[in-house]
């Protein structure tokens, strides 16, 4: 069984108080009322770090939380990207702060919302399979609405590391140009069917008018 040691350390008046968002004048009450244990130390009041986790409700015997790290990679084309995200994972890989416990891929735009590789990864998450997903770059994740998926995670206890932030990922602009398209395609379709389907209630309401009573 592994055994976590608990390192306490004493301090003065104001860094206590900092630590627990308070000012000075309002610890030393607490401190003369009994509420937050310390010693003395010559003339000075000292303040354990542990005694002053327990006040703020911290658990401070529970074991540190292990890393695990998820890695995601994405790229809009179906075929011939193979490389792309072999050289996302390579770059992930080479920063990896802990275990990589998990690679998810997909091959498929960042606007859709069901993804087989990123189906899964949620599924991992709600099982606390890892702790940190990581990505290249913010568009691998999702286009739009990327915030939305983090805080998804963060009800995991996850948190999403971007290794490029702030970066568009090498031939991003021919992805979103793609992405576009395929947006539009999708909307051009929707608004065909409708027409058709109203163009058909028409032709069926016309046929009902012309019939005899």
């Amino acid at each position: 069984m592994r055994v976590y040691a608990l390192c306490m350390t004493l301090l003065r008046l104001s860094p206590a108080a900092a630590k627990l968002g308070v000012h000075p004048m309002t610890l030393r009450g607490w401190a003369d009322a009994g509420k937050v244990p310390f010693v003395w130390v010559g003339s000075e009041r000292r303040f354990s770090t542990a005694a002053l986790d327990k006040f703020l409700g911290v658990d401070t015997t529970t074991a540190p939380v292990v890393r695990r790290e998820a890695l995601y990679v994405r790229v809009s084309g179906t075929t011939g990207q193979e490389t792309s995200l072999a050289a996302q994972e390579e770059d992930l890989r080479a920063s990896a702060a802990g275990p990589v416990v998990a690679v998810f891929k997909d091959k498929a735009s960042g606007l859709r919302e069901h993804r087989p590789g990123l189906d899964r990864l949620l599924k991992a998450a709600s099982a606390h399979e890892f702790t940190v997903l990581r990505v290249t770059h913010e568009d691998r994740l999702a286009r739009f609405g990327g915030g939305w998926l983090e805080a998804l995670l963060a009800r995991d206890d996850i948190t999403v590391e971007i290794a490029h932030p702030k970066a568009v990922a090498a031939g991003g602009m021919d992805e979103l140009l793609a992405d576009f398209m395929s947006l539009v395609s999708t909307f051009a379709g929707r608004m065909y069917g409708l027409r058709s389907k109203e163009a058909r209630r028409r032709l069926l309401a016309a046929a009902d008018d012309g019939l005899p009573e």
